[in-house]
């Protein structure tokens, strides 16, 4: 009988896990929640950036094939596209840090904060426009340089198309690893959205064209 026990009493101790210590820095759980903001901002914007870019190219090279259309496009989706997610952004982190700002108020004017809560850090709209813009630019520069000045326009957009495919694997690859999520699901999922919409731009356009007769330039 007392053999029993101390056996139990090992495989108990066996088979109970291990309680980090915090001195030796065992164990510390990574707080994902807390990147959200940054993360949502940083890889959302880039991978608008890539996709809104890229499929503006391919689209207008369904109707124009000269490179200095397709340049001229992606530049303007890039321009207005970073202002765009800038603006987007800064009015929704602001949204956010108006609604944070009310609630301390009102928990401080009830007293109801206790001694050992913790400050909540309040969103910087600025710094997330700033990230987003930025994100959206970095995103949007890959397939403009990469095929905006190749000559032949089928290689054009296949370089476009290569160098999309390439940035969006790595954003989705990048989130899913940043965010704890699985990297292969991540990489694939933004892969496809990207890839439908550059179809769904090209087919636009590319039916736009045939039924207002545009006859496609190559010059």
């Amino acid at each position: 009988m007392a053999s029993k026990m101390i056996a139990n009493s090992v495989d108990t101790s066996k088979s109970k896990p291990q309680e980090a210590d915090p001195e030796r820095g065992e164990g510390e759980a990574v707080d994902y929640l807390a990147r959200a903001n940054w993360l949502r901002a940083a890889v959302l914007g880039a991978n608008d950036g890539l996709v809104s870019v890229a499929s503006l190219m391919v689209g207008v090279g369904a109707v124009n094939q000269t490179a200095k259309a397709m340049v001229v496009s992606g530049l303007a989706g890039l321009v207005a596209g970073a202002c765009s997610m800038a603006i987007g952004e800064f009015v929704s982190v602001y949204a956010q840090y108006d609604i944070m700002v009310a609630q301390k108020e009102r928990r401080a004017n009830a007293e109801t904060t206790g001694a050992g809560e913790e400050e909540e850090t309040l969103p910087s709209p600025l710094e997330a426009a700033g990230a987003s813009a930025l994100a959206f630019a970095l995103g949007g520069v890959l397939p403009l340089v990469a095929g905006g000045f190749v000559r032949a326009w089928a290689a054009r957009v296949g370089v476009v198309c290569g160098v999309t495919t390439l940035g969006l694997a790595g954003f989705g690859a990048a989130g899913g690893l940043l965010g704890g999520a699985a990297v292969g699901k991540s990489s694939v999922r933004v892969v496809i959205g990207g890839w439908l919409a550059m179809l769904v731009t090209y087919g636009v356009l590319r039916l736009f064209g045939l039924v207002f007769q545009m006859q496609i330039s190559s010059a």
